[in-house]
């Protein structure tokens, strides 16, 4: 059986979130077993599964990616909507756009220092859309 909703992750600053607990509060009850893919429906946010317990972590991800994926660099001729939407858009292309986590005994199967990120890539990139599929 397939099941499939669609729901709003509330507005974010821009950099690396754990959001692991706001979509477990939009879900239904999971499965005892299944599978749970997670669609994130924008070009410049990403979705990732990364350390769940030192905020640090985050910190150093938005770094390191501003660094190697800088702003106002001249080689973009995507420039139209600011300076940092093009590196938004590179930036999701690498984290993607989705995750699938496999669901057991009705809870996601992640690792102890597993929790689901969001990427926001754009300084008021608002509120953004989720589709999450399970299947079981």
């Amino acid at each position: 059986m397939i099941s499939q909703i669609e729901f709003s992750l509330k507005p974010r600053s821009r950099g690396f979130h754990l959001i692991t607990r706001e979509i477990l509060e939009n879900l239904p009850d999971l499965p005892k077993t299944g599978l749970l893919n997670l669609l994130i429906k924008h070009t410049s946010a990403g979705i990732c599964l990364n350390e769940n317990a030192d905020p640090s972590v985050r910190i150093d991800f938005e770094r390191f990616m501003n660094k190697l994926i800088p702003e106002n660099d001249p080689v973009y001729t995507h420039i139209y909507e600011g300076a940092d939407d093009m590196p938004a858009h590179i930036k999701s292309a690498l984290f993607g756009s989705s995750l699938t986590i496999p669901v057991s005994n009705g809870q996601l199967n992640l690792g102890t220092w597993q929790g689901i990120y969001l990427g926001e890539f754009r300084d008021h990139g608002g509120s953004r859309r989720v589709v999450a599929t399970i299947l079981t």
